[in-house]
């Protein structure tokens, strides 16, 4: 089984949990430990650590112990869920013995409706928890918050940089979408920004999503796995200062879409990469996961796991056709209806809902299609 991989929490921060009041958030975590192994049958969010950084940024150590010193030590909100540390997952004799192990592991707990938050480590394990869904058979929605598009060359091995190659060419293709979040225009060629606009990927600018985060809210309910890349932090607030960027994302905004990522229905699995060990960054990280666990402890259950019956629907008729947006009742959330067309190669099977934002239903009352739509349209029929 996937979970023979793991290893147990260290004892360093075992201790340093042990000795913490019932109220810390470490008291309320089950581990594994040397003698026990939580059941996987009683928790909905289990931590997991990839000791890999081959093919990623940095040293090959991968440092973990200051995110889960500073995790644990912090104080839960009113939360209901039972969250569990299973450990870490070493580094195998190759890159891709390790991609093995983190996709059984994923696959794993997938299928028991657990929720993965995975601490690397090279971002390149991205490939490794996107080829867990292979197993699960559904299309896949991955939302990468990054400076960087991470292409590469379709015949070099998967790494930091090329993870993304991978994912798109390598069979079976199930991704339906990638939504890049917080991407800086100097960091990716004319190419690159070129070809996310032919696959009918979504893309923000950094400049976009720092003067209004809400934007990404959105993206995050449309998607099934996360990937955070932690140099999308600027230095001066990540703490890491070996891996210079005067730009990017300040603490609270990091914080701010990992909660986005949290509150999603639909989001089954998150990671965390290239980080630095430090003091510093872990307590950033530690955070990020802290607000994406309070996400999920607000999660509402909505599309696609509601009824149509409590949302208000809204025609909007366009000179082609008319556009469908239904309005939630019980968060005042939107989505917009994409159908199924009965000619063509489709990849939904059936009318489907986009999230989408107030904004756009007001932009397709201006008669302007919303570009969300639109890009969903065309890459069903592709």
């Amino acid at each position: 089984m996937g979970f023979d991989f793991l290893q147990p929490v260290s004892g360093e921060v075992m201790e340093y949990v042990n000795a913490l009041s019932t109220q810390h958030l470490g008291s309320k975590v089950v581990f594994h430990t040397e003698t026990d192994f939580p059941d996987t049958d009683r928790i909905e969010i289990a931590i997991i650590g990839v000791l890999e950084n081959r093919n990623g940024i940095g040293e090959e150590e991968v440092e973990l112990t200051p995110i889960r010193r500073a995790l644990y030590g912090m104080f839960p909100g009113n939360w209901h869920g039972t969250i569990a540390d299973l450990g870490d997952i070493a580094a195998g004799e190759s890159p891709e013995d390790t991609g093995f192990a983190v996709t059984e592991v994923v696959v794993a707990l997938l299928r028991k409706k657990v929720i993965p938050i995975v601490l690397g480590g090279t971002q390149a394990v991205t490939h490794a928890m996107y080829r867990a869904y292979d197993k699960m058979e559904q299309m896949v929605n991955l939302v990468a918050v990054d400076s960087r598009f991470d292409f590469g060359k379709d015949r070099e091995p998967i790494t930091a940089g090329s993870y993304l190659t991978r994912i798109v060419l390598d069979e079976p293709n199930n991704l339906f979408n990638y939504t890049n979040i917080g991407y800086q225009t100097y960091f990716n060629s004319q190419e690159e920004i070129d070809l996310i606009e032919k696959l009918f990927f979504d893309a923000y600018r950094l400049g976009e999503i720092s003067g209004n985060v809400s934007l990404a809210e959105p993206v995050f309910r449309d998607a099934d796995l996360v990937s955070v890349d932690m140099t999308s932090v600027k230095s001066s607030d990540s703490g890491n200062f070996a891996y210079f960027s005067p730009n990017g994302f300040d603490g609270r905004e990091i914080c701010a879409l990992a909660r986005y990522a949290g509150i999603s229905d639909k989001v089954s699995a998150i990671g965390f990469f290239n980080q630095n060990g430090s003091r510093r960054e872990g307590t950033l990280i530690a955070q990020a996961v802290w607000y994406f666990i309070e996400g999920w402890n607000y999660r509402s259950n909505e599309y696609p796991f509601g009824s149509r019956e409590h949302y208000i629907k809204y025609v909007v008729t366009m000179e082609d056709d008319d556009l469908v947006f239904y309005k939630s009742n019980k968060t005042d959330r939107w989505w917009i209806e994409i159908p199924f067309e009965t000619s063509g190669n489709n990849k939904l099977k059936k009318n489907s809902l986009l999230p989408c934002s107030y904004e756009e239903y007001l932009q397709a009352c201006n008669q302007e299609i919303p570009e969300r739509w639109w890009k969903a349209q065309r890459k069903n029929s592709m």
